[in-house]
């Protein structure tokens, strides 16, 4: 007999695989809760990246704001509710998950039904103001749904369960943005009807999200260990608030003091253009695409390759994810992310040239006409690189934040990230509508095609500028690595090279 036991044979990418999808088995054990909260997670996702695949040429096409200012209501939106997540967890935990999810889901159905009315009664009175009250009144309700979600997902999981259940969640969440991707050219393509009706969906998914709650989400007590749920006694209740907890200010003053938050504050600002390349996709997309192709164009569709690639991918890097150095698999999947930008700048002449020849090839009539094709083969090469660096280092982000936060403070860490990526979002957004009046406006397609507008007055110029600003700061972290990685604590699984 060996003095030494012989070491586990290593996985097979295809074993990790399936011990994936083998890990959901354990949810058999989870409540009717939980699932009612899958249910309303998708329906939830599917009309909110429906709203967002086409909110600037709603504002613009139905209620008949220019680009700048149709800019500002999305930024008032959007940013509104990344700053309200910082204080709609409050509310959940004071109101519970039921009454959220009444307030949430009702707030929004009543907020969408207005939008409704007033783009469909076009001499109302003061009508673009209320409108954009409306998008604010909708913003407290996207913030709490997160929260919710969050929230749900902790309370109907036992320990066994969660980790799969977080997984589900996400899976569920990106099959729901796939599917807004669809809704979208379904209303707008195959019905013939106009973006304020894909908005519209938002009302009957919130009243289905009610219909699921009242029938599934009937309880809020933690789900337990034991298979039961586990109901809090004023005794625990007391218990947990005799607690000792630092003071804010004081984890706030520790945390400035510290040279890891710098260095951490460093990295989140390096990766911003990185990030922002995400607010594209809703901010400038969806009316580059139409401008550019035509009114037909799916951009329900393009926009779902993102989602489908994102879940397809994860899948598929699970084996590979803890192989390699943290640090540079955050750093190189934000450079493919960034380059994403720079498939929109190739001259469409160039790969109208490469689908001409392909589609001499495959015999396909369609490619001849290179105009349409080659931007939207342009933007399908966009959205794959765009996805690929996603699942590479968005997942790594959150441990790099893990292992630079000192013990204790990695919450705090992850909390204060959403500052600065609050105040470049705001920017943005602010600046989307001058962007597209800038390079993107209306008319420019045919100009395109006939070859008569400068670069520095096209499109591909404005990817150009964002792409270089996007890939700026990864390369810059790259070279300041050391430094930026300085008293990390890696994982011995993914701390390799």
């Amino acid at each position: 007999m060996n003095a030494k036991a012989q070491a586990p044979a290593p996985k097979s990418a295809g074993q990790m695989i399936l011990d994936y999808f083998r890990e959901f088995k354990v949810l058999k054990e989870t409540p009717r809760e939980y699932w009612g909260i899958q249910i309303i997670n998708f329906l939830d996702c599917t009309a909110y990246f429906a709203l967002l695949n086409i909110v600037t040429l709603f504002l613009s096409n139905q209620i008949g704001l220019d680009d700048n200012n149709a800019g500002y209501i999305v930024t008032l939106f959007t940013s509104l509710t990344t700053i309200l997540l910082l204080f709609s967890g409050l509310a959940t935990d004071s109101l519970g998950i039921r009454k959220s999810l009444w307030i949430a889901m009702l707030t929004r159905a009543l907020a969408t039904l207005a939008v409704v009315f007033l783009a469909t009664t076009p001499d109302f009175p003061y009508r673009v103001p209320l409108v954009a009250a409306c998008f604010v009144a909708m913003a407290p309700s996207m913030a709490m749904v997160q929260t919710i979600f969050q929230s749900a997902n902790k309370r109907y999981t036992n320990e066994r369960s969660r980790s799969a259940g977080f997984n589900l969640w996400y899976l569920f969440m990106n099959i729901g943005a796939a599917s807004a991707g669809v809704l979208v050219d379904v209303v707008r393509l195959k019905l013939g009807l106009s973006t304020t009706w894909v908005i519209g969906t938002g009302m009957i998914t919130s009243f289905l999200c009610l219909g699921v709650m009242l029938a599934m989400v009937r309880r809020e007590e933690q789900f337990g260990d034991d298979g039961r749920f586990i109901a809090n006694t004023a005794s625990d209740k007391k218990s947990e608030s005799s607690g000792k907890r630092s003071n804010p200010l004081t984890i706030l003053k520790a945390m400035v003091s510290e040279s890891a938050f710098w260095r951490f504050c460093v990295l989140v600002t390096l990766l911003l253009g990185v990030r922002a390349v995400f607010t594209y996709m809703y901010l400038l997309m969806p009316k580059y695409w139409t401008r550019v192709m035509g009114e037909n164009a799916a951009i329900g569709t393009l926009n779902t390759i993102n989602p489908v690639l994102i879940v397809a991918g994860l899948i598929l890097f699970i084996p590979f994810a803890n192989k390699f150095n943290i640090f540079k698999m955050l750093v190189y999947g934000a450079m493919v992310s960034a380059l994403s930008l720079f498939a929109l700048v190739i001259p469409w002449q160039s790969m109208g040239a490469v689908l001409g020849g392909l589609g001499n090839a495959l015999g396909v009539s369609w490619l001849a006409n290179d105009f349409v094709p080659s931007y939207y083969a342009m933007s399908v090469l966009c959205m794959i690189f765009l996805s690929i660096g996603e699942v590479i280092w968005s997942p790594k982000l959150q441990e790099y934040t893990a292992a630079i936060a000192p013990e204790g403070q990695e919450g705090s860490y992850l909390g204060l990230s959403m500052v600065p990526w609050f105040a470049a979002k705001t920017i943005v957004s602010v600046l989307s509508g001058h962007m597209l009046s800038r390079w993107v406006p209306e008319g420019i397609g045919e100009r395109l095609r006939e070859g008569t507008v400068p670069f520095w007055d096209r499109p591909e110029a404005m990817w150009l500028i964002l792409g270089l600003v996007a890939l700026a700061g990864p390369i810059l972290a790259l070279i300041f690595q050391r430094w930026l990685t300085k008293g990390a604590r890696w994982h011995k699984a993914s701390a390799g090279h």
